[in-house]
């Protein structure tokens, strides 16, 4: 299997974070930062560190920015420097790009010039930090749609505990899909349907996004 290659504009929290994931992954990863410091930090974690203004377009196509695969333009607070970065990596011919955003409004410019996918993470980790503590039995949860959701949810109620799934029969009557069970920190893909439900056992559910909802309120009650 050919590596993919991933170059990362902007090293700091957020994209310190997804350079060390990759690279863990094992990706090849090249960094850009102009603060030598935090590409310092980076040396023996990346394959290629380099200090550079990315604002530059003449450094971008000197590093041969076009032949990486995917770019995540990962700058933090300057968004006109996010802007003209995301402009010129289009430019150059890039295949993909990920880039971050400050708000809604950095968000459609970004698209409009390009950006194959845009985040919020600061955005996204307050929604998802706001849904947990609304919900304590929901462990975690991912949205793949606007209407489907994959959650984490801890079983806490007694007319689940010692009956099978099959007997539970998700998708009769929550409408979900059980994907796998997590006990003791073990996790099991694709239960059997036989399988008994224990108490603080945790469920990875696939649903229409209230029908997750619904389930994880009756565990809350």
């Amino acid at each position: 299997m050919v590596k993919q290659n991933y170059a990362i504009i902007g090293l700091g929290r957020f994209g310190g974070s997804i350079c060390q994931t990759l690279i863990a992954g094992g990706a090849e990863v090249l960094v850009i930062d102009k603060d030598e410091a935090r590409v310092n930090d980076y040396k023996n974690i990346a394959t290629q560190a380099i200090i550079a203004d990315a604002q530059d377009e003449n450094t971008l196509r000197s590093l041969g920015i076009r032949n990486f695969d995917h770019v995540v333009i990962a700058i933090g607070e300057d968004i006109q420097a996010s802007i003209l970065v995301t402009l010129m990596v289009k430019e150059l011919g890039v295949k993909y790009i990920t880039a971050k955003a400050q708000n809604e409004y950095h968000a459609r410019v970004l698209t409009k010039l390009g950006a194959n996918k845009v985040v919020h993470p600061e955005r996204d980790m307050g929604i998802r930090i706001g849904r947990n503590l609304l919900s304590k039995n929901m462990l975690d949860y991912l949205d793949l749609s606007p209407e489907i959701k994959v959650a984490e949810i801890k079983i806490t109620q007694n007319f689940l505990i010692g009956k099978s799934l099959m007997e539970l029969d998700f998708r009769k009557n929550f409408a979900l899909n059980v994907i796998a069970v997590r006990r003791n920190k073990k996790i099991e893909i694709s239960p059997a349907p036989s399988e008994a439900l224990n108490l603080n056992d945790s469920l990875l559910v696939v649903g229409l996004k209230k029908d997750v909802e619904h389930f994880s309120q009756l565990m809350d009650r």
